[in-house]
């Protein structure tokens, strides 16, 4: 069992950049690879980005490709999005998510563990 807890959304003007973190409990957090999914009002669950269990490995969505860097701390049991020349179509809530089987899984279906989502508002 894996509890995750999101921070850092926020309000921000476009071309803003915000930090979200995730928390994770249990001592088993590098044995999961760890996916960020956004979710705007009235459409899916989207993906954003991946990292591996080591972190060596990174996946993105084209959209985000250039502006997001995701990263874990595996001694500290977090993992962040860095997102920056932020965009008004970033807008969304945006979720972490544990997966134990598969790594850089773009369907939510994959993952096993959700947090709660944080709110990120980019305004024009």
């Amino acid at each position: 069992q894996v509890q995750l807890v999101e921070s850092g959304g926020g309000l921000v003007q476009a071309g803003g950049s915000l930090r979200l973190s995730c928390a994770a409990s249990g001592r088993t957090f590098s044995t999961y690879a760890m996916g960020w999914f956004r979710q705007a009002p009235g459409k899916e669950r989207d993906f954003v980005a991946a990292i591996s269990r080591s972190g060596i490995t990174t996946y993105y969505t084209d959209s985000v490709k250039g502006r997001f860097t995701v990263s874990r701390d595996n001694a500290k049991n977090t993992v962040s999005l860095q997102m920056n020349s932020l965009k008004p179509e970033d807008t969304a809530v945006y979720y972490c998510a544990a997966e134990r089987y598969y790594s850089g899984s773009r369907s939510p279906t994959q993952y096993d563990y959700w947090g709660q989502g944080t709110q990120v508002t980019v305004s024009s």
